[in-house]
């Protein structure tokens, strides 16, 4: 007898590799995905905005990148002695307005470049509701806690989302005509709505992605939300909040997704890398130096044999790291 509504995910027929170039945009999901190749120091980029979570706000996101678009001071709002700006998660917040535009710019022509030359583009839609600055009628990626008098709420249809991102799509396609979307519904609840609102919300989301799946650049769907929905229906799986998936939760999905993208050549180098990466985060147990320089010595030639398969993996931490270890009178 089997106890669960096993979701079965057919393999990817485009596979993701260490020559790969990969960007996640999205909700807070799109990062716990892109977490985990980065900790494998795949070639990724994850929200270079910030996390956001509706349907506008991710492509409004993909707009200036794609613009190249420069900000100024003149973009930025200032509540509560904080400078920020309302297409930017808050972690580009600062008392600092100039810091703030810095960081805007800087990620903003990283992930230009970035997307010149990515294989795949992972796009994580939260929400369908969206929440506008009534001052200038602006969709914002993020309120920044300011008062709820000054937004007004509205949930996007179907219609909205479909005819938005049919532009984004063939504007992509245009620009990078291998570059392959990928689409994926995050799991996380936005409770706030209330249940219902949630599920009318996610619907809009499902009903829209369907069709765009059948639009001509073949956009691909990664089924996360039915993972932990249907496969891992159980709160063991969620963290205390209830309402996001839990380590234990992200690792297994982590581990569909990869089945479903990669070969078994790439996560045999993703394990590799990955034991190196927590090496280096783990406690010595030991005051013995003989000890210490014989582990920092295989840990350097693991880094060397991976290093001869995959030139382009970048371990300088890691080699600086074990080498100090190594040679600790030469730090």
């Amino acid at each position: 007898m089997e106890l669960r509504t096993i979701v079965t995910i057919e393999p990817s027929p485009f596979k993701i590799t260490y020559n790969d170039q990969v960007m996640f945009i999205g909700s807070c999901f799109a990062s716990s995905i892109g977490l985990q190749m980065e900790m494998g120091h795949m070639p990724v980029i994850i929200n270079p905005a910030g996390a956001v979570y509706n349907p506008v706000s991710v492509s409004n996101t993909l707009d200036t990148i794609l613009s190249g678009r420069r900000f100024a001071k003149d973009d930025l709002s200032f509540y509560n002695g904080t400078w920020f700006s309302f297409c930017h998660y808050t972690d580009f917040s600062s008392d600092d307005p100039e810091k703030v535009v810095e960081k805007i710019n800087r990620k903003t022509g990283e992930a230009l470049a970035f997307l010149k030359n990515a294989g795949f583009l992972f796009i994580t839609l939260g929400t369908a509701r969206v929440y506008r600055l009534m001052k200038t009628g602006l969709i914002v990626s993020n309120c920044h806690k300011m008062p709820s008098d000054q937004f007004e709420t509205e949930l996007l249809s179907v219609t909205d989302v479909v005819n938005l991102w049919t532009q984004q799509l063939d504007r992509l396609h245009m620009l990078f005509p291998k570059l392959k979307v990928v689409f994926t519904i995050s799991p996380v609840r936005h409770w706030k709505d209330g249940a219902h609102c949630n599920q009318v919300s996610k619907s809009v989301l499902f009903l829209a992605v369907e069709e765009l799946l059948r639009h001509q650049v073949s956009p691909q769907y990664f089924p996360a939300y039915e993972l932990v929905m249907d496969d891992l229906r159980d709160y063991r799986f969620y963290n205390e909040d209830m309402l996001h998936p839990s380590s234990m939760a992200i690792n297994y999905i982590w581990e569909t997704f990869s089945r479903s993208y990669m070969e078994n050549k790439t996560m045999n180098i993703w394990n590799e890398v990955v034991k190196i990466t927590k090496a280096c985060q783990h406690r010595i147990n030991t005051d013995s130096s003989s000890k210490i320089r014989d582990f920092a010595g295989r840990m350097l030639k693991q880094i060397a044999d991976i290093e001869s398969k995959v030139p382009s993996i970048d371990f300088t931490y890691e080699k600086t790291y074990f080498l100090n270890l190594a040679n600790p009178s030469q730090k």
